[in-house]
């Protein structure tokens, strides 16, 4: 598998295996499939497992899978959605979220920690028709005197080998921060034909995930691409009930009829277009995928075997008008 510079993270495979589709969020799937899974992208030549805490039962996979000892050369990132806490309470809350990833994975250390609440103004106000967000954002100045120092201790303490962020909303804000002062490691972003967060914003403002992207590398930060079909938007069809908060999700579906119907005409599965399509974007280093079984992997590894769409077919794609 092709393996892209990450930054100072050093060279990871193309494609990532996601934790939502290992722990079970996608959609049915057992132990079984999410063992293989995990097993089938380490053989396939992925290198780097993304996981969160709030990923269902991806940590306790990981530890079912590889028992404590991960393959050679295999790294694995995890999450914390901090939200807005007390400044003197950050490094605590990223600690025992951090501890007890650890301890449900069965490992020491993770090769990287990421922010998982978007980072705010400090004086943004989310829309009155959403729920509370205080455990989804960040203010950027606690970001800022907190949480960046929280993250540099803990890799002094060695609990953690790099630190990033996720800079899917909020466009101005996350290249705020990805332009000055101590930067991260990495961003994870959008990356879908649509430029779609779908269900994920919830701020009233469309992002602009290019743009994210863009200052990303301009200050050599890694790039993780995530949402390559859109939460299934961009597939044939759901294979999943949606929760009432994904409406956005069904919308973006909706949206995406004529770039269904042009897969029809090329003979084309439109989850293979849309992670061919991803897999061409600039700017993005490794691609995350949100896949939960061996069929669905396999999928997407033979997506990066026949490599970027051809340039007609990213302009045919384009003239769509899908995006965001």
């Amino acid at each position: 598998m092709q393996q892209n510079y990450f930054g100072h993270f050093g060279p990871v495979s193309r494609l990532t295996l996601g934790g939502g589709g290992i722990g079970q969020g996608w959609g049915a799937a057992s132990d079984a499939d999410s063992v293989d899974t995990l097993h089938r992208a380490v053989d396939a030549g992925i290198n780097l497992i993304d996981t969160a805490p709030g990923y269902h039962n991806c940590e306790r996979m990981i530890a079912k899978a590889f028992e404590g000892r991960l393959p050679q050369g295999v790294r694995i990132t995890t999450k914390c959605g901090l939200g807005s806490p007390p400044a003197g309470e950050v490094y605590q809350r990223l600690r025992a979220s951090l501890e007890q990833s650890l301890a449900a994975m069965r490992l020491a250390r993770v090769d990287m920690m990421l922010l998982h609440s978007e980072i705010r103004p400090d004086d943004f106000t989310y829309p009155s028709a959403e729920p509370p967000r205080d455990q989804r954002s960040t203010g950027l100045t606690l970001y800022r005197e907190a949480v960046v120092p929280a993250f540099e201790r803990l890799v002094r303490e060695g609990l953690i080998g790099a630190w990033g962020i996720t800079g899917i909303n909020l466009t101005d804000t996350a290249i705020a921060v990805l332009s000055s002062g101590t930067r991260p490691a990495a961003v994870q972003a959008i990356t879908n034909l649509l430029d779609s967060a779908g269900a994920m914003n919830g701020t009233g403002i469309p992002g602009d995930p290019r743009a994210v992207i863009a200052a990303a590398k301009a200050n050599g930060v890694g790039v993780m691409g995530v949402r390559a079909v859109q939460a299934g938007a961009l597939t044939a069809g759901f294979d999943r009930r949606l929760p009432g908060e994904a409406r956005f999700d069904q919308s973006d579906f909706d949206r995406a009829t004529s770039y269904r119907a042009l897969c029809r005409q090329w003979g084309a599965d439109p989850a293979m277009i849309a992670h061919r399509y991803a897999l061409g974007m600039d700017g993005v280093d490794t691609l995350v995928l949100g896949v939960k079984n061996v069929g669905e992997l396999d999928q997407a590894l033979d997506a990066e075997r026949q490599g970027p769409l051809e340039p007609e077919q990213v302009a045919a794609v384009d003239a769509l008008g899908l995006r965001a």
